[in-house]
């Protein structure tokens, strides 16, 4: 294990040179105090992080002391935001240090960059929680995600709606390319640098599409098919980004850029996770389809690379990469629902298997059954007994409605000889009892902005083993308070 100290750096990202990022080095934040560190995704990189000298970690993530072999930068790249272009935006408020051991890290709130237009790149302690705490859930949750080292206080005011604390944030990916990433040199017409930067992706997170006739179509089509199961896992748990814009999409199929997320309580498809979005772009049921949108729009910064002398035969290279997204969605999310139902997996599934699940969403929504509470509870479904249904029922206002559904459940349960105390062990690993609900980061939020950072500790534990049972935390197993209606999230949160 290493020490901060003696941490080894490649910074493959900064031998791309200064087409890509500016150099920059981190601005301290006044008086910084560890808040929490997360020894496993230090593990990732080889760090004992809990047996460290608390004033070198204070320093190397503060923003005070840089790493010898790092070098720190902010990375550039444009995008399209809530669907329109926006030639240059970069790294605002995040700085990556270096890379070390196949992760970058950066730290995010430290200070002004020269793509900051104007901010004052700072994170608050709110923002820092609800990244912090909900990239480690969708670890937990088997999601693919960027990682949280650790979270510092500090005693610097900031202003936002009102006046806070700032924060910082290390987070850790093996790579923080985005969609947004490949735009900017497209709409620059820079395709040199273009390919520059596809080429390293290929050589360095990529290598299996360089074994193929066309690397560059074998790229996009990568980026397409993690992306369409990424967008099924979201979906599957219930989880709103927020904020898809393709600046905030990961090249690596990474979720990306926490902001104003939300997990579903009630099951409703129009949930909107962030209330800046007014017209409801990215709107829950709709994040599939953005996904694609977005593919959209890497796709068509990809084209020079695809056939730089035949522009429609690009286009149609493009064009049939992208119709595999469907297909890939729709297998993920089937065969995920499938696993949340209890059905087998593989040869056992069945076509109406799809109609079923959907039948039963539609009767949630109209409900307002929560959604994680639910599929936790119907995990204690009987196939051959319907006597011990009321707990299930219960949560329909409906009651017959459930029923009906349920009559066509237990028949397809039936037909593949299901095994009660199998399937319930089989559907708790993939349905998880806790989620990051909203109202659970406010109590976080708000006790720390008292001085008090014990709940942060705690939600750790209980969010990075999701699926567990937990009876110390049995209380954010159930029912939000009603309280938790009137949390409003926006793009500052």
């Amino acid at each position: 294990m290493h020490t901060l100290n003696t941490l080894p750096f490649n910074n493959r990202f900064a031998t791309l040179g200064e087409d890509f990022f500016q150099r920059v080095e981190p601005t301290a934040v006044e008086k910084p105090f560890l808040i929490h560190v997360n020894q496993q995704a230090a593990d990732l990189i080889n760090l004992n992080i809990e047996s460290e000298n608390n004033a070198d970690l204070l320093a190397y993530f503060s923003g005070e002391k840089t790493f010898v072999e790092g070098d720190a930068l902010a990375m550039l790249y444009s995008g399209h935001q809530f669907g329109h272009y926006v030639s240059q935006l970069g790294d605002g408020r995040a700085i990556m240090l270096g890379e070390t051991n196949g992760y970058e890290l950066q730290l995010k709130g430290s200070g002004q960059t020269p793509f900051s237009r104007n901010a004052d790149g700072r994170a608050v302690l709110r923002s820092t929680i609800r990244e912090y705490l909900c990239s480690e859930a969708m670890h937990g949750l088997g999601i693919p995600t960027t990682r949280a080292l650790c979270m510092l206080g500090s005693e610097e005011v900031v202003h936002r709606e009102r006046l806070e604390y700032a924060s910082v944030m290390v987070r850790m990916a093996p790579s923080h390319v985005r969609f947004g990433s490949f735009e900017v040199f497209f709409h620059r017409r820079q395709f040199d640098l273009l390919k520059q930067l596809a080429d390293f992706m290929l050589e360095e997170h990529f290598p299996e599409c360089l074994q193929q006739e066309e690397p560059y179509v074998g790229l996009l089509q990568e980026v397409v098919t993690r992306t369409a199961k990424l967008m099924a896992q979201w979906q599957l748990v219930g989880f709103a980004h927020g904020v898809m814009n393709t600046d905030n999409m990961s090249i690596l199929g990474l979720t990306l850029d926490y902001g104003p997320f939300g997990f579903l309580d009630s099951y409703n498809p129009d949930f909107i996770g962030n209330h800046s979005d007014h017209q409801g772009r990215y709107v829950f049921h709709q994040q599939p389809n953005i996904g694609l949108w977005n593919l959209n729009m890497l796709a068509q910064a990809m084209l020079p690379l695809l056939e730089a002398d035949n522009p429609e035969l690009a286009v149609e290279k493009a064009r049939a990469v992208l119709q595999s997204y469907q297909p890939s969605y729709l297998d993920a999310f089937n065969s995920g629902m499938s696993e949340k139902m209890g059905f087998y997996a593989g040869t056992n599934s069945k076509e109406g298997d799809a109609e079923l699940a959907n039948n039963l969403l539609t009767i949630m929504a109209k409900n307002q059954v929560d959604y994680t509470i639910f599929f936790r509870k119907l995990a204690d479904f009987k196939a051959y007994s319907s006597k011990n249904d009321s707990e299930l029922r219960d949560l329909f206002l409906d009651r017959e409605a459930f029923d009906h559904w349920a009559v066509d459940y237990r028949q397809r349960l039936i037909e593949e000889g299901s095994d009660d105390v199998q399937r319930k062990r089989a559907m708790n690993q993939v349905n998880p009892k806790y989620i990051l609900r909203n109202y659970m980061a406010q109590i976080a939020i708000e006790k720390a902005e008292a001085g008090d950072y014990s709940e942060i500790d705690k939600m750790m534990r209980l969010l990075q083993t999701p699926f567990d049972e937990h009876p110390d935390a049995e209380i954010y197993a159930g029912h939000p308070p009603s309280w938790a209606e009137q949390i409003s999230v926006s793009c500052s949160s």
